[in-house]
């Protein structure tokens, strides 16, 4: 498997491009993102390439949502 890597011009691009693929995973699961993230950090949801890839993206989420905070902070 190829590691794909995307270029994006700011973290609020990465925030919604990343969003909306979150949007997709919880709409197929029928679960949002954190409970997803919460059952799979327990180990109480498989490990399979989407799962893996949902959890990848949760965390890069949370990682932009509080980067941006920071930012958002400072010019307050």
């Amino acid at each position: 498997m190829q590691k794909q890597s995307i270029q994006y011009d700011s973290p609020l691009d990465a925030l919604v491009a990343i969003a909306k693929r979150l949007s997709r995973y919880e709409t197929e699961a029928g679960l949002s993102s954190e409970d997803f993230f919460d059952r799979f950090s327990q180990g109480s949801w498989g490990d399979d390439t989407q799962s893996v890839e949902w959890a990848n993206d949760y965390r890069h989420y949370l990682a932009l949502r509080a980067e941006l905070g920071k930012i958002l902070d400072a010019a307050a």
